[in-house]
């Protein structure tokens, strides 16, 4: 079956000047130009369109989707079997903090008791659930999966206590940082301090720490735009600031 701009767009609830976008973007090309000049739509660019719209729903930004459907080593059937994945464990997700906002009703009314630890079950679960969207491939590429598992099994066992603690060491990073930052002097006593309270913040999610993957990770703040960008959005040049305090804190600078 063929379908117009206009089929397509009511088919699979889009605008049709979203349609004519991904045409002039080269992610979704009709199959032919018909007589009249419109762009007509067989069955493989509808298969193409449902796949954008799924990494669309995943957060995926459009360059990132066109590089993933336009590989020649693309697999169709793979890709929706990592989707399927993906939104079952979005499904997860959601079903336990509906559970965990009925639970807090109960609670509320005085039907129920709820510990501490149930309260905060969801919005761990949708931490680790964000930095696998937007970190997840990148650190299991670099650590593994097994690390990265175990990483997300220590974060779900943390007590109320331990979550107060990263929360608070966080933001003394953050702090210590931009003071350190300002010195010049990634060698420095604050810069080292900054280091240092970073390898503890790092010791609640990681199971083993050593050197030589803190140092990795420093690096990884600087090779990666996400990352970088995070670190410099308030005084830019941080991520490259942090990165040089790591590397003389772990003995690791060149």
């Amino acid at each position: 079956m063929e379908y117009t701009v206009q089929k397509l767009a009511h088919l699979a609830g889009v605008s049709t000047r979203t349609l004519r976008y991904y045409d002039e973007i080269g992610i979704l090309k009709p199959a032919r130009i018909n007589s009249s000049g419109y762009r007509i739509y067989g069955q493989e660019e509808v298969n193409r369109l449902q796949q954008i719209l799924f990494y669309r729903e995943l957060g995926v930004s459009l360059d990132r989707i066109k590089t993933i459907v336009t590989a020649p080593s693309f697999d169709g059937v793979a890709a929706l079997r990592e989707h399927r994945e993906k939104l079952l464990e979005k499904k997860e997700q959601l079903e336990l903090l509906i559970a965990n906002v009925e639970k807090t009703i109960s609670v509320t009314e005085g039907r129920i008791q709820m510990s501490n630890k149930e309260r905060f079950e969801g919005f761990k679960k949708k931490m680790i659930e964000e930095n696998e969207k937007q970190y997840g491939k990148e650190i299991r590429k670099k650590y593994g999966n097994d690390t990265v598992n175990r990483s997300n099994a220590k974060v779900m066992n943390m007590t109320q206590e331990q979550h107060d603690g990263v929360t608070a060491l966080a933001e003394q990073v953050t702090v210590t940082l931009a003071e350190a930052f300002k010195t010049g002097d990634p060698a420095g006593d604050l810069a080292q301090k900054a280091a240092d309270l970073h390898k503890q913040w790092l010791c609640y999610f990681w199971n083993e720490y050593s050197k030589e993957a803190h140092a990795g990770l420093a690096q990884m703040y600087v090779d990666d735009e996400r990352f970088t960008a995070y670190y410099d959005k308030e005084q830019p040049g941080t991520a490259e600031f942090l990165r040089d305090a790591i590397n003389i804190y772990t003995g690791s600078k060149k």
